[in-house]
């Protein structure tokens, strides 16, 4: 759960800029995305195999 503390003098935007940053580091949202709609397990592995691929091509 992201928290931030909204100083006196700090501004409502800044606030929520700080708090979007917040919760893409700790990878909310990508959780979520990957949460939002179910997957079978053969759809998961692939995609994982996929993702290995991607990765050992690029080094």
């Amino acid at each position: 759960m992201s928290e931030i503390r909204v100083g006196e003098n700090e501004s409502l935007d800044n606030a929520i800029k700080r708090f979007k940053r917040q919760c893409a580091r700790s990878g909310v949202l990508s959780e979520y995305r990957k949460r939002e709609h179910y997957e079978k397990p053969s759809v998961k592995k692939k995609k994982k195999s996929e993702a290995a691929k991607r990765k050992k091509r690029n080094f």
